[in-house]
């Protein structure tokens, strides 16, 4: 289903002007309403307690980020103690302990914890609670890495900065990125031609998807709270593979689509498969801003 890395670009800290920052995307596009679609804070944070009914399915379909974006997550901290927020079903955190990290995993979804569990086994250990509350137990608060891979914008913006600085040691880092719809080669017209769809729906989105390396960057919000400097940016892009029940599967995951009324996704549904249906797959370009901080 997946196909490699395609563009990676790295930024320090004195280079970055975060000047894509105003180009942030739209929800809605396309299925980009979902878990970590977008570089800003979503307009209604109890969507994120949807993703707990898509956990048989999440595992399975959602984007695995690559493994050059896990790499530098690893170097980071390397054989270190990491704190991770929003696992879901544990494909990062997977890929964290693979990598030699000692993970302890937050996830807010019951069923997504469990599913967590079971495909983690003892390579990491998933409590099950919200971060925006959770306190560790005496002496286990001290972690070289904090990680959230498209969950750092479920968090409450009041307070999520100073608690991942808390829990971290001196000269920590976050890291942080989300996973976003961008533009693939071949430029499939499907996302265009859906479009007036999803304007019915009252969930359209007229902007441009971004190009890869064009997503925008939060380093002004990141030093802004006063608890980190960021010291690297990449950017890395993908493509993923789907086939027409594949897709559907897909944005079965995205929370505003889990949200639908089930006449609104029927409608979805038939026009998706009616606009596929000469196509045995569909190519759709992915893309991740990478943001390494150190704490104050």
């Amino acid at each position: 289903m997946y196909a490699g890395c395609l563009f990676v670009r790295s930024t320090n800290h004195d280079d970055n002007v975060d000047r894509r920052r105003g180009a942030a995307l739209g929800w809605f596009r396309s299925g980009n309403y979902g878990r970590g679609m977008a570089g800003d804070e979503p307009a209604d944070r109890s969507l994120r307690t949807t993703f707990d009914a898509a956990a048989d399915r999440y595992h399975r379909i959602r984007p695995r980020a690559p493994g050059t974006l896990l790499d530098r997550v690893a170097a980071v901290a390397g054989a270190g103690r990491a704190l991770e927020i929003g696992p879901a079903t544990g494909n990062v955190t997977t890929q964290l302990a693979d990598r030699g990290l000692d993970v302890t995993a937050i996830e807010l979804g019951a069923d997504l914890a469990a599913a967590a569990r079971r495909n983690l086994g003892d390579r990491a250990r998933v409590i099950t609670a919200s971060f925006d509350e959770w306190e560790p137990d005496p002496g286990e608060a001290s972690f070289d890495l904090v990680v959230a891979a498209t969950s750092w914008h479920w968090l409450d913006p009041a307070t999520k900065y100073e608690r991942a600085a808390r829990w971290l040691r001196p000269g920590g880092h976050l890291v942080i990125w989300a996973a976003s719809h961008v533009e693939a080669p071949d430029r499939d017209p499907f996302y265009a031609r859906i479009q007036p769809t999803y304007d019915a729906l009252g969930m359209g989105d007229p902007s441009a998807l971004p190009r890869p390396g064009e997503l925008p960057e939060r380093t002004s919000e990141i030093e802004a709270s006063g608890w980190f400097d960021v010291v690297e940016v990449s950017h890395h892009d993908w493509t993923a593979t789907y086939t027409p029940d594949e897709y559907l599967e897909l944005l079965s995951t995205f929370s505003g689509h889990l949200a639908m009324p089930s006449d609104d996704w029927a409608r979805l549904d038939a026009d998706i498969r009616r606009l596929l249906a000469d196509q045995t797959h569909l190519v759709r370009g992915w893309g991740a801003v990478l943001h390494i901080a150190r704490v104050r």
